[in-house]
């Protein structure tokens, strides 16, 4: 996905949700902060959005410019209407989102994660896809390692998952260090 899809999406998302402000919370959250991420960040063609004022309209994201919609059809790409819970981020979050605004957001606002957060949610999440895109973000140089550790202790996860999630970090980061 580009910058150009996404803040299309993001102007879909908000005609249909009547919301100004939609926040960007998957993989694609990283076009906020890095509009020309590495292509390896960018392969997924669907945006994981709620709006932010009404996040309980979701759904009629997902219904109009979803998976399989006629929308999809169309531009190849699609949004995927999340609840807000449905990623694990860590505390202060809303506090750090990166505002995305352009030319075709068109008065809308797109909220993104900032990379560490994201990542943090990536982590929080354990698929082999999240952690994939995770050392991805670590190879290109796009996070800090300390940034990471610091945040992690706020995400509310037990705290076997923590220790385990603070290892993977480590390791990952050891192990760019030592290629």
């Amino acid at each position: 996905m580009t910058r150009e899809q996404l803040e299309h999406l993001i102007r879909a998302a908000s005609t249909i949700a009547d919301d100004d402000g939609i926040v960007v919370i998957g993989s694609q959250s990283i076009l906020g902060q890095f509009p020309d991420a590495p292509a390896a960040l960018r392969v997924s063609m669907e945006a994981d959005l709620f709006p932010l004022h009404h996040p309980q309209r979701w759904d009629l994201i997902d219904g109009s410019i979803g998976e399989g919609s006629p929308f999809h059809t169309t531009f190849g790409y699609y949004a995927q209407g999340v609840g807000e819970e449905t990623a694990i981020l860590p505390n202060g979050w809303r506090d750090r989102l990166i505002a995305i605004h352009g030319p075709g957001t068109r008065g809308a606002t797109g909220w993104a994660l900032e990379i560490h957060d994201l990542l943090l949610a990536k982590y929080a999440a354990g698929r082999e896809k999240d952690r994939a895109f995770a050392r991805e973000a670590i190879r290109h140089g796009m996070v800090r390692e300390e940034t990471l550790l610091a945040r992690l202790e706020s995400l509310a996860v037990p705290s076997a998952r923590l220790t385990e999630i603070g290892a993977t970090i480590r390791r990952e980061f050891r192990e760019e260090r030592e290629a």
